[in-house]
């Protein structure tokens, strides 16, 4: 997993010195004020932007793009900020941590079934990394191929919500052809001028990762989701 954090690392080198002009970099590196400022540390950490598409764990037909923002926790442990654009008033629609195949295989059978595979979403061309070259797309994918996320949504945009309502909901990413509705691929497709297809095509060299059959439960007839259930609050 090291690889993915100098992959990723590239990335955020690359696209950050195209995003500044020469006069805005002077800008902000200079304080305006000896004042201390506020600490985005955990927000400067962010260094990878990746676009995926999730549906609702024991509902394939509810299915949405989200934009991710990652940082390292470690070598083989990432954690995402989940948008549902890449606008400035973008919604915080959910997080998503992911970890190398070593830590996954370690985990308990009752853990593994919140866990969804990333082997079909980079073959298929159904996860992408916006702002990354094709070359450097495509080397960050030999890594994440092997990959596992745990994905959770806390606003459920795709039905009209105007505000984060009820629980947060566990979300899967699909195995094979046919689960993706060519609507929401065309979407995806359409916010980047580019081809699902076309991506397909390109990282057909990419070797298939093994994938452990405790991931992607649902497909086995054992679809996880959260309930909401009272407690009683205790006495003091």
């Amino acid at each position: 997993m090291k690889t993915l954090c100098l992959v990723m690392s590239f990335l955020f080198i690359t696209t950050a010195a195209f995003a500044q002009s020469p006069a805005v970099a002077e800008e902000t590196a200079t304080p305006k004020s000896s004042e201390p400022g506020p600490n985005f540390a955990p927000l400067n950490a962010i260094h990878a932007h990746v676009c995926g598409i999730h549906f609702y764990s024991g509902n394939m037909k509810r299915q949405i793009i989200a934009q991710h923002y990652c940082a390292h926790l470690s070598d083989e442990v990432l954690q995402c900020i989940l948008y549902d654009s890449e606008k400035k008033d973008a919604r915080i629609i959910g997080i998503e941590y992911i970890v190398s195949a070593k830590i996954f295989e370690s985990l308990p059978a009752d853990e593994k079934k919140f866990w969804h595979s990333h082997n079909y979403e980079v073959k298929s061309g159904a996860l992408t990394a916006p702002d990354a070259s094709e070359s450097a797309e495509k080397d960050l994918m030999k890594v994440l191929i092997g990959t596992y996320g745990k994905t959770w949504h806390t606003w459920q945009v795709d039905r009209g919500d105007k505000l984060p309502l009820g629980i947060p909901q566990l979300m899967m990413a699909f195995t094979k052809d046919g689960q993706l509705d060519p609507k929401i691929a065309a979407a995806r497709d359409a916010l980047y001028s580019v081809s699902m297809a076309a991506k397909k095509a390109a990282r057909a060299d990419i070797a298939d990762a093994k994938v452990d059959p405790g991931a992607d439960a649902w497909q086995k007839g054992a679809a996880v989701q959260l309930d909401l259930k009272t407690v009683s609050s205790g006495s003091r």
